[in-house]
């Protein structure tokens, strides 16, 4: 390789001049907004909320749709910014569409339970919903670990769902081939737990960071070519917003989703219990919408279509999506193909 000092000049001006350029953009930055949509707070239990998103127009299936997003980070990824945002397509294509939002956590939390968290504030949650619309049945769309509570809801409580629609959900912890699967066997939870109560956010993200490290570093290359654009600026402030708003998590919620998930793999296996009761995924029988993406590098394909085989639904549709784990949800397609889609679904199950 031939040392050219000339070259290494002009790159050097170049990026000078980019950084440059991003400056003056980032000056007519006034704020950087995520989780636009218009919605009402409806329902409130300690930090764990309920939101209703608004509509102009009556909704085209009247049975509503609760939502519910991982706990390891927030939902507003799901209304990343009005042209990229899930929820707002949804309520296009007609659905009626509630949105759980589980808070923030301190150490005054740590002892929340899985038990709290789906026997408690989601089935709370959607006993209001049910008697404020009048229904016996409603529509529940869970996404990441938010799809695997919800699987776990639905199981011990089916009589409550018309419809089960999951996103990118692990369902069998025994998968091969993912790192997170194999690095979680070996975490001493019980010292974590005990010793800071509440999990920081930041040490769960680092080691989603580990996954694929070289994205830390090679997304900061890609956004100095879009220094002088504002509007692809603002996409990855976005984003970065997103990323770096990281709720704890309560220890013993924590606890039990690592040995009795992560470790143990006792859902898929049929040993897995909640709150003394065994959830038995054949008792899962509402119509199921299976979606996961093609390019997950998290959550791997076969650990999220494991559960078709062991649920009792009869209506039962598998839905690959291509791209990764987070485009499902602010990727262009997913606008096009994948929201619409969805909504069809559900609407087609509306009584």
């Amino acid at each position: 390789m031939t040392f050219n000092p000339s070259g290494m000049i002009e790159e050097l001006i170049s990026t000078s001049q980019k950084l440059a350029k991003g400056y003056e953009t980032l000056q007519k930055i006034e704020k950087v907004e995520v989780a636009t949509t218009p919605k009402e707070l409806v329902w409130q239990s300690d930090k764990v909320k309920m939101y209703h998103y608004l509509r102009d127009t009556p909704a085209k299936c009247k049975t509503p749709v609760l939502v519910s997003f991982a706990m390891l980070n927030r939902h507003d990824v799901l209304d990343l910014q009005p042209d990229r945002s899930l929820m707002k397509k949804l309520v296009e294509e007609g659905l009626d569409v509630y949105i759980m939002d589980w808070g923030y956590p301190t150490k005054a939390d740590r002892y929340l339970t899985m038990e709290d968290y789906i026997d408690g504030y989601m089935n709370d949650a959607i006993d209001f919903l049910r008697k404020k619309h009048k229904v016996a049945k409603i529509h529940k769309m869970g996404i990441c670990q938010g799809g695997t509570f919800s699987m776990i809801y639905a199981s011990l409580y089916p009589e409550k769902l018309a419809s089960l629609t999951t996103y990118v959900a692990p369902y069998d912890f025994g998968e091969g081939g993912c790192m997170l699967y194999k690095w979680a066997k070996y975490i001493d939870v019980d010292t974590m737990v005990d010793s800071v109560g509440t999990i920081p956010g930041e040490q769960i993200d680092s080691a989603f960071g580990m996954l694929k490290p070289s994205m830390n570093i090679s997304k900061y290359f890609g956004v100095m070519d879009s220094l002088e654009d504002q509007d692809k600026l603002l996409n990855f402030l976005r984003m970065e917003k997103w990323k770096g708003d990281l709720p704890a998590i309560a220890g013993e919620m924590y606890r039990k989703y690592i040995k009795d998930l992560f470790r143990d793999n006792l859902l898929i296996k049929g040993d897995f219990t909640l709150g003394g009761r065994e959830v038995n995924l054949k008792n899962m029988t509402v119509p199921f919408l299976n979606v996961y993406a093609t390019e997950d590098n998290i959550i791997p394909n076969n650990s999220t279509k494991a559960v078709m085989k062991h649920i009792g639904s009869k209506d039962k549709t598998e839905y690959p999506f291509p791209g990764g784990h987070i485009g499902v949800f602010v990727g262009g397609k997913s606008q096009k193909e994948l929201a619409p889609t969805v909504a069809k679904w559900v609407i087609e199950r509306c009584s």
